[in-house]
């Protein structure tokens, strides 16, 4: 099958390897020339700008944007005004699924099918595959089922179906109307600040069980460590998580590869802290305000990431000020 993308970063690239390698033709743009060009010399056609792409493609066309969120709708509206009657609009990124559901109404009257694919994976999915889950109108997602099987991991984790019908098996499902697939990857991604979040702190709490061998200052701004007697171990944390691999039940794939980082670099000193997030945990937190589902844990995790910004500095200092003027403390 022969598809455009547009956005050849660290997930779009990788992607049309993949479909390359199993045999589709791509047609490729990015703002950056030299993405396109290393994509040429390895099978796909280059585009110039997007009008040159979709002159390139055959009707009924398909393109596959892979860009950030902040952009995303106006790229589909401009890609869109060039399209035809038939023609289908993938949005693979991280974008709001109310986006898709308006986006996809927008363009229903030009009869442009708007679908939206959450897609997970990371820069592992050229390997890997990509777990694809799919918002859109069942007949242009029929269409485009051999780019979404070709990018999934498939029943036998190497792309193959193994005989199973069943497309969640081979890692990618239409999970509904325009939007609900935007919708499913937003609440992965919650979840997935929730599972980093736990391990991060349960490690954390597992470097410092060697807190009772520290000199700690006996002083009114000190808590003092009853018992240190109990806190004198020294842990080794990749050792730790590389025995939880095998066969813990927390073991996951965030595990192994929490594994090799600290296999690599125990004192993480690449790293500085300040952990980002690029919208969807606050998307479903968002969600499940307004239908009224508690989510202590996903909204623990999504504040700790603003605060690993510094985002709770002022709030910290009005802290130590209140301390200060009630009781005089001062900060250590």
């Amino acid at each position: 099958m022969q598809l455009g993308m547009i956005g050849l970063g660290r997930m779009g690239a990788n992607m049309v390897r993949r479909l390359m390698r199993a045999g589709h033709q791509c047609v490729v743009y990015d703002v950056n020339p030299a993405n396109i060009a290393a994509l040429v010399a390895e099978g796909a056609i280059g585009a110039t700008d997007m009008g040159d792409l979709l002159s390139k493609l055959n009707g009924p066309r398909a393109v596959w944007m892979m860009l950030p969120a902040a952009i995303t709708g106006r790229i589909a509206r401009e890609i869109a005004a060039q399209m035809a009657p038939g023609d289908i609009l993938i949005d693979g990124g991280n974008s709001n699924y109310r986006d898709a559901v308006d986006l996809a109404t927008e363009l229903a009257p030009k009869g442009v099918a708007y679908v939206d694919v959450g897609t997970s994976g990371g820069v592992w999915g050229l390997e890997r595959g990509y777990s694809l889950m799919i918002g859109g109108s069942t007949e242009p997602v029929k269409t485009l089922d051999p780019i979404l099987a070709s990018l999934a991991p498939g029943a036998d984790g190497s792309g193959g179906t193994s005989g199973t019908t069943d497309t969640a098996v081979q890692g990618y499902l239409h999970c509904g109307p325009a939007g609900a697939g935007h919708f499913v990857k937003m609440v992965h991604n919650g979840i997935e600040y929730g599972i980093m979040a736990a391990y991060a702190e349960g490690l954390n709490i597992l470097k410092a069980a060697d807190a009772g061998k520290e000199k700690r200052d006996a002083d009114a701004e000190t808590a003092p460590l009853h018992n240190p007697e109990y806190y004198r171990f020294d842990i080794d944390l990749a050792a730790v998580t590389e025995v939880w691999r095998h066969g813990s039940v927390i073991g996951s794939w965030l595990l192994d590869l929490t594994a090799q980082v600290l296999k690599d670099d125990a004192t993480l000193s690449r790293f500085g802290g300040k952990v980002s997030d690029s919208g969807e945990g606050r998307w479903t937190l968002q969600a499940a305000i307004e239908t009224g589902v508690p989510a202590p844990v996903l909204s623990s995790a999504l504040f700790n990431r603003f605060a690993s910004r510094d985002n709770d500095e002022f709030a910290n200092k009005l802290l130590s000020a209140m301390r200060y003027s009630f009781g005089g403390h001062q900060e250590k």
